[in-house]
């Protein structure tokens, strides 16, 4: 039930993100949907391809009716938001710090070792926003300059993983890589905390 329950949050958060990146592109109404869907299912979907499990929204299609509610009402109500980019990046980080999570719990549950349950947290979290944002030309987030994205999907992944060797039950350790995984992101956005980035050297001059 948890995983389950984790799978939805992540699946509805990512689906607004979507849409308001679709509003951000003046999509039409089936760009939305289309937008919302990529976004939503694309790190799920990509996840239980690599663990040979069956895809999710394919074995509960009803999750599909989340993702076209989200991108319904967001089509309804974007012209009415401020800034559409500012509830993007704050929805996003929500989203990864449920995705994160629901990637850890599936993987655990299939008694992978801890390098598989942290790629499949980071997976689940992230390859959704980089398509979305490949899909309408924006500089994918997980690629910006220094800014705790992919960083911040490990940083909680791998506590999750420290916590359960610890001895944590699940749920705690799950609750761990979630809000390790929202400070992280949530930091980087309101506080500009950033990791260095690679700096070419000045051309010598004789």
């Amino acid at each position: 039930m948890t995983v389950i329950l984790l799978d939805y949050g992540s699946v509805l958060i990512f689906a607004l993100t979507g849409a308001l990146a679709a509003s951000r592109a003046q999509l039409d109404a089936i760009g939305f949907a289309f937008i919302a869907c990529l976004t939503a299912l694309g790190g799920g979907t990509l996840r239980d391809i690599l663990l040979d499990r069956p895809v999710f929204w394919i074995e509960n299609p009803h999750v599909l009716a989340i993702c076209l509610s989200a991108a319904f009402m967001v089509f309804l109500t974007a012209p009415l938001m401020e800034s559409r980019y500012k509830w993007l990046l704050w929805l996003d980080s929500f989203a990864l710090a449920i995705a994160v999570p629901a990637g850890v719990a599936i993987a655990t549950s299939l008694n992978h070792s801890a390098p598989i349950v942290i790629i499949m947290g980071m997976t689940t979290a992230t390859m959704g926003g980089l398509m979305r944002d490949v899909v309408c030309n924006e500089v994918p987030l997980v690629l910006k300059q220094g800014e705790l994205y992919v960083s911040a999907a490990f940083g909680g992944a791998t506590a999750a993983v420290i916590a359960m060797q610890l001895g944590m039950p699940l749920p705690a350790s799950l609750s761990v890589c979630g809000a390790l995984t929202w400070i992280m992101r949530s930091g980087s956005i309101q506080f500009g905390w950033r990791l260095p980035v690679y700096r070419s050297r000045p051309p010598k001059t004789k």
